[in-house]
């Protein structure tokens, strides 16, 4: 099993920032790929970023790409997303999720976290 838990939602003003984390225990070699993933009410879950444990090659949504920034730090199985110029668009709750392959698609990822909101006030 492997337990991904977020940290660091909140609430910002637009054009702020915010930094999530996400810590991996349990059979963390299970996982080659880390993603973040988001949802807002009354939509479908969407994808966000992706990142390799081991290369670190990342993947970006085009609506983040030049805001946003994924990276990992290997000695703490932990994952982060960097959020700058924030948007009202990008309220929602964020999940970090493990997979075994680099994908847009949440059925890509087989664990989750319980997601940490993050609110953008205009």
């Amino acid at each position: 099993q492997v337990q991904l838990v977020e940290s660091g939602g909140g609430l910002v003003q637009a054009g702020g920032s915010l930094r999530l984390s996400c810590a991996a225990s349990g059979r963390t070699n299970w996982n080659s790929v880390m993603g973040w993933f988001r949802q807002a009410p009354g939509k479908e879950r969407e994808f966000v970023a992706a990142i390799t444990w081991s290369a670190g090659n990342t993947m970006y949504a085009d609506s983040v790409k030049g805001r946003f920034t994924i990276s990992r730090d290997n000695a703490k199985n932990t994952v982060s997303l960097q959020m700058n110029s924030l948007k009202p668009e990008d309220s929602a709750v964020y999940y970090c999720a493990g997979g075994r392959m680099a994908s847009a698609l949440p059925t890509a990822y087989g664990y989750w976290g319980q997601g940490t909101q993050v609110t953008v006030s205009s």
